[in-house]
């Protein structure tokens, strides 16, 4: 059986290698640069009000076994903002297999100038890994070594993260997957899900006139295993209430790991839009497009999340969470 699972594995990650800029295990957003929480764990608190988001993304549309995330995240801070708390649901669907993970986040803040910040954070809690054999039975039904119905694995889960920001400048770094790799190493199937990821994140915003103000910002993310992959983000902020703008993905081999080379270069564009529909209400959309193998079908990727703040929002704010 742990030969048929490495292979399923080894075919999945070169799936997912194609059409995205990268081979990373952990769920692709669009979208984390309004919700630095899927990405940060010392990011909870940062918006010093409550806040829930919830995200839905289909990737590679109509594509068979194509990845399809669903998530939930909500966070709020406490004692006048020196605190921050969190709670993520994710499930990840992708093709047999699915990822279930449930955290509570805690972050401690420290003013370190005028109007900056400094924040260390931890996440805890379970990722639910599933596998259903019957799905795999279509071109060899008859194989023994294949599961019969679904398997289920529950491994623990842990990230840590730094989280600074001023009113124009943030900068964050985080690792995710700190443990559980060794319970699923055990239960001899799909290890590979659960490896340490690091990210790296910084950006800022500009004003250019009185209406209009630009945020440029970048993503690194590295993994074993996998060509270090990049995110280039430019967004412009329309009357404090329209966000237009894109992300640019790719990849590069920085480390000397013996990397496949269908696993470098993959590129893809994303047009990403967030609105303030009212003071409370924030709905946002990114459309992804490959630039790769899969460039010439029509399926790419779609990303829609929608937001909510417990108390009213205010675009008056001497310091506001454009972060």
């Amino acid at each position: 059986m742990k030969k048929i699972f490495n292979i399923f594995m080894a075919a999945g990650i070169t799936l997912m290698s194609l059409g995205s800029a990268e081979a990373q295990q952990l769920p692709q957003f669009s979208q984390y640069i309004f919700n630095g929480l899927h990405i940060n764990p010392a990011y909870a608190g940062y918006k010093n009000e409550g806040y829930v988001q919830s995200t839905y993304r289909s990737q590679w549309m109509d594509f068979p076994g194509a990845p399809r995330t669903f998530t939930v995240t909500a966070d709020l801070s406490a004692n006048e903002g020196k605190m921050g708390f969190g709670v993520s649901f994710l499930t990840d669907q992708i093709g047999p297999t699915r990822n279930t993970t449930a955290l509570l986040t805690y972050s401690y803040r420290i003013q370190t100038g005028d109007d900056s910040f400094f924040s260390l954070g931890a996440s805890g809690g379970f990722s639910d890994y599933m596998i259903d054999g019957d799905m795999l039975r279509y071109n060899d039904p008859n194989d023994p070594n294949l599961p019969e119905g679904r398997v289920t694995m529950l491994t623990p889960n842990m990230n840590l993260g730094a989280f600074w920001h001023s009113s124009r400048f943030y900068a964050g770094l985080s690792a995710y997957n700190l443990v559980g790799k060794g319970a699923l190493e055990r239960q001899d199937v799909a290890l590979a899900f659960h490896d340490v990821h690091f990210f790296l994140t910084a950006g800022g915003i500009f004003p250019i006139s009185d209406r209009i103000q630009f945020k440029p910002s970048f993503l690194v993310k590295e993994v074993k295993g996998a060509p270090t992959s990049y995110d280039l983000n430019g967004m412009f902020l329309f009357m404090e209430r329209l966000w237009l703008g894109g992300s640019y993905r790719s990849n590069v081999k920085i480390w000397n790991d013996n990397l496949e080379d269908n696993l470098n270069g993959r590129n893809a564009f994303a047009f990403i839009a967030e609105i303030f529909a009212t003071d409370n209400l924030r709905i946002g959309y990114a459309y992804d497009h490959n630039m790769n193998v899969l460039q010439n079908y029509r399926n790419n990727s779609h990303e829609i999340s929608v937001g909510y703040y417990l108390s009213a929002r205010s675009v008056k704010l001497k310091n506001p969470r454009w972060f």
